[in-house]
């Protein structure tokens, strides 16, 4: 289900690092010994005649899981590509991403799904997933060889970009996906509420002149869909929350005992529309919008609660020319991969906001939901770690970036928590352009 290019696997040694697994109960200085790209020992005072990297004063982690990302494979490429985009995954932490299918043309067929996958077993740095379209083009009105689809190594379907607008048409996909499997995820927009909209509608759009989002375009279409998927006992994941009616909306479902999972990205959880009236930034333009400090208090609760079930970059490339147009004008989206967990770490656990554990295990959660095997630092598991320097600052683009894209939010800003290296499927796939290896 998911590819990438061949990596020699990994032997090397990570000596006196904190480490951290929330899931398998982790969290003291060991040594970490990875033996032809499996975790072959933790204890103290190993010994390794091979590489060693000093861990001293760095973090271990078990490797991020992205399951909303766009590669613009295929025809966008000068936005990103498999390399690249799997290349800024590899710096941000992440041992494997899901790529969505809104691309040109659109993953609605087996045989675009099958290039694509041979694509990345030539070019992906990091394991590559592929999510197929509902329905046919994107266009909301006939669905997609879901069985064909499935065979052909689709982990899930979506429209994201879009929503399935057509109720009866959803509907439709739940009684095809109990035969077929995967996950459905869904983009969640009432194109009738969002209509022109260029950012949330509320006090600062006025100040600012700008046509709203209202949080309701979102948080109305989940309420729908948690009703068919219900009646339906079907399974499916709702894209990048935003509101508070929107989580408000999933923990009711969740308690009527509906099959839903949800997802929340890095700038929704960090940054509000307040950040508009600081500049009129085009790489701050997003869909679902950026929204009130209302808005992001109650995805931030969400997590905490278990509403909300992981966080997703969903990792947007456009070209620089695309964004530097009028607000109006210019396409929604941000990046994401490289400065996901900096960002939540700067914002949220520095603060003492969330603790680090949950944001090391909402990061990697991901995994179970597009039925995905979760990384775990574990002895006889593929190594799929992250060494991370909680301490270092870095500017946001001001080394640039491994993506092909410099549309991130976040640009200009200083986070904390650099990532040094990280190690995918058992391959080294990182490391940070000053590492240096103190033995070997």
């Amino acid at each position: 289900m998911l590819d990438h290019r061949p990596t020699p696997p990994a032997d090397v040694l990570i000596k006196g690092a904190h480490v951290l697994d929330p899931r398998t109960g982790i969290d003291a200085k060991l040594d970490v010994l990875v033996r032809d790209g499996k975790i072959a020992e933790l204890g103290t005072d190993l010994q390794f005649d091979g590489e060693i990297v000093d861990g001293a004063g760095k973090h271990v982690f078990p490797g991020f899981v992205d399951p909303h990302v766009h590669l613009r494979v295929p025809g966008q490429e000068h936005k990103e590509d498999l390399e690249t985009g799997t290349r800024s995954a590899a710096a941000g932490g992440f041992v494997a991403i899901v790529a969505m299918p809104n691309t040109s043309p659109t993953v609605d067929s087996a045989p675009i799904l099958g290039s694509l996958r041979e694509a990345a077993r030539r070019e992906a740095r990091v394991p590559v997933g592929f999510m197929a379209s509902v329905t046919t083009g994107l266009q909301g009105d006939a669905l997609t060889e879901m069985a064909e689809l499935k065979a052909a190594g689709a982990l899930g379907f979506t429209d994201d970009g879009k929503p399935v607008y057509r109720a009866g048409l959803l509907r439709k996909a739940l009684q095809y996906q109990k035969l077929v499997g995967g996950i459905i995820a869904l983009h969640e927009e009432d194109m009738t509420l969002s209509g022109n909209g260029v950012m949330h509608e509320g006090e600062v759009s006025a100040r600012l002149g700008l046509a709203g989002i209202p949080s309701i375009s979102e948080s109305t279409m989940i309420a729908r869909d948690a009703a068919i998927a219900r009646y339906e006992n079907g399974r499916i994941h709702i894209q990048h929350l935003s509101a508070r009616e929107s989580v408000e909306a999933i923990a009711e479902a969740k308690a009527r005992g509906v099959k839903i999972t949800c997802e929340a990205s890095p700038h929704h959880l960090t940054l509000t529309e307040d950040a508009l009236l600081e500049k009129l930034d085009t790489r701050l333009k997003m869909n679902p919008p950026l929204r009130s400090e209302d808005d992001r208090q109650a995805l931030i609760d969400g997590l905490r609660t278990g509403t909300i079930d992981c966080i997703a970059t969903d990792h947007a490339p456009h070209a620089r020319e695309e964004k530097e147009v009028p607000f109006e004008q210019a396409p929604m989206g941000t990046t994401g991969l490289e400065t996901a967990f900096a960002a939540v770490y700067t914002e949220l656990v520095k603060p003492g906001v969330l603790p680090l554990a949950l944001v090391v295990q909402k990061l990697s959660a991901g995994a179970a939901l597009m039925d995905l095997p979760t990384p775990k630092i574990e002895v006889g598991k593929p190594a799929d770690l992250v060494l991370i320097d909680l301490e270092a600052e870095w500017e946001v683009g001001e080394a640039g970036y491994e993506s092909r894209s410099e549309n991130c939010c976040f640009a200009g800003r200083t986070l904390s928590g650099k990532v040094i290296t990280t190690i995918a499927a058992g391959g080294i796939v990182f490391r940070e352009r000053n590492f240096t290896v103190v033995g070997a």
